[in-house]
């Protein structure tokens, strides 16, 4: 155990630079009433916890700011502290007595400033101490006294002036309590940098509970790699392909790293290995992605993150894919991926507690990729005429989703026009505008005995039709709409999957044929009878 720091002391530090937040620390999380409480355990001389700092001769490249303050940078040939355990706690310290530094950015939800309360009961389980905002000060400002003046002599002058003779001797008590407070101190020396990404992940497993994000940034952690910087490096890459929340999602690219490096998706599985491999393999990672994205947009014309039924599938298919990565894939594998990406969203096979599925799939498209195993591609699946009838258009499901993506592989044409839908643009945006009732909603609404909405709003009764179009239809009944389409209506009908029955304004036998036709498709793009 060091020597104990002084309050004043350690906010001397932090203002000079000698004091820091190294870049894989987590982000101050702590409320504004943790800090009072904290205050509070200082006041009445309770255990608040030591500070681990590693202390170190070499600055590093990447830092966190403390809160929400820039810190100057060290001085020249200086040793510098970084915080290993205990930010929590200086930040708090720090950001309620200094009175020099302005936080970067004012956000009263993350901080407030502590105030003692003259008027609180003062007891072992009560607290005079308050994160207050200024409007609730302003209500009583003879009844709260601000902790930030408790080590600038010219302010606490001021602020005391105005008091009556009791305050005024109670006061300087408190501020004498905190003048005389000590934070109890571990100093780890080290130059090895692996070593205290160890110990930064060992300390705080036994502490306050690291999310598995944070964990492996400290354990991948090096001067020149961080984790986080990667993944926002993906986003930015992804991002003009539509994919850019793939690298801002740290639980899928953390599954993905972890079933691509372990073959398992489950994060911990990273913990088992060196931290140096997950470092030098992360090319890998960042090719494997890119494959499994180009083929969901290559073969299933997928522009979007969110066209994605689930974006778990991502996992397995980056599984595969960092495998022979310099070779291309075979019909016969690429047909395998094919009838598992159908048969997966069909089924909806990752709802509810997917984890099993997920490593399953994982599993067989390592065996696909290594061994030709066809196994994924067999997984089992249930297709009948309910999915089209009982699940409702809404994009945000994975119903609609595979809807979507099925009437996309028909290479539809538009409506009105019968020109080829520009899918490009329709998958690169969820837009529900661009999907619209075969049977307008209106005119079903006005008939003597109208559908359900249930049955109105069912996807058989949804096609990709654009706003623009579907304004010109109205309410028209499809009879009435058919005279403006073109002559093509043959090669309209096919790439919609629209049976005859929709111009015979038989709404009954339209969802009927239609849920037909869209079940057959379905069986065949899942290879099931």
């Amino acid at each position: 155990m060091s020597e104990p720091l002084p309050l004043r002391k350690a906010i001397e530090r932090i203002h000079d630079g000698t004091m820091r937040v190294p870049g894989f620390q987590r982000k101050f999380i702590w409320e504004p009433t943790s800090a009072a409480l904290l205050m509070d355990s200082i006041y009445k001389g309770f255990p608040f916890g030591s500070v681990l700092l590693w202390r170190t001769r070499t600055a590093l490249k990447t830092e966190k700011e403390l809160g929400g303050f820039k810190l100057p940078p060290p001085e020249k040939d200086y040793p510098v502290d970084y915080v290993l355990d205990g930010q929590q706690r200086l930040t708090s310290i720090f950001a309620t007595f200094q009175t020099e530094l302005a936080p970067m950015e004012e956000n009263p939800e993350v901080w407030l400033p502590v105030f003692y309360d003259f008027e609180a009961e003062d007891d072992a389980q009560g607290t005079r101490f308050v994160a207050l905002r200024a409007a609730e000060v302003s209500a009583s400002p003879e009844r709260y006294f601000p902790l930030s003046c408790f080590f600038d002599p010219v302010a606490f002058s001021h602020e005391t002036k105005s008091l009556g003779t009791d305050r005024n001797i109670e006061i300087v008590k408190v501020q004498e309590r905190f003048k005389e407070a000590l934070i109890p101190v571990e100093t780890f020396e080290s130059e090895d940098r692996t070593s205290v990404a160890i110990v930064f992940e060992r300390v705080n497993r036994m502490g306050v509970e690291l999310t598995m994000f944070e964990l492996l940034t400290a354990w991948t952690w090096s001067e020149d790699f961080d984790l986080q910087e990667k993944f926002l490096a993906l986003a930015e890459t992804f991002e003009s392909f539509g994919f850019g929340s793939v690298g801002t999602d740290n639980d899928l690219m953390l599954r993905c790293c972890s079933a691509i490096l372990q073959g398992d998706p489950a994060p911990e599985s990273l913990v088992n290995i060196n931290g140096t491999e997950v470092r030098t393999s992360f090319e890998r990672v960042e090719k494997a992605l890119e494959l499994a994205i180009d083929f969901v947009r290559v073969n299933l014309g997928v522009r979007h993150l969110k066209f994605m039924p689930y974006s778990a599938q991502l996992i397995p298919l980056a599984t595969f894919f960092s495998v022979r990565q310099s070779e291309s894939i075979t019909n016969v594998e690429r047909n395998v991926l094919l009838r598992w990406f159908w048969r997966s969203s069909f089924g909806h096979r990752y709802s509810g507690n997917p984890g099993r599925n997920i490593k399953r799939d994982v599993e067989a498209a390592l065996a696909l990729r290594n061994s030709g195993s066809a196994i994924l591609g067999d997984i089992p699946v249930d297709i009948d005429e309910r999915f089209f009838t009982e699940n409702q258009f809404s994009s945000r499901t994975v119903a609609t989703k595979t809807m979507i993506l099925l009437l996309a592989s028909l290479k539809p044409k538009t409506f009105l026009s019968g020109q080829n839908v520009e899918l490009e643009k329709v998958l690169a945006e969820p837009n529900r505008h661009e999907y619209h009732h075969c049977f307008p909603r209106s005119y079903l609404r006005k008939l003597p005995s109208p559908p359900t909405a249930r049955a109105t709003n069912c996807l058989a009764n949804f096609a990709i039709i654009s706003r623009a179009e579907n304004r010109k239809i109205g309410d028209r009944a499809p009879s009435g709409y058919r005279v403006d389409m073109p002559r093509n209506l043959k090669s309209i009908q096919k790439g919609a999957l629209l049976p005859d029955a929709l111009f015979q304004d038989d709404f009954a036998k339209f969802i009927d044929e239609r849920t037909s036709l869209l079940t057959r498709t379905a069986r065949e793009l899942c290879g099931a009878k």
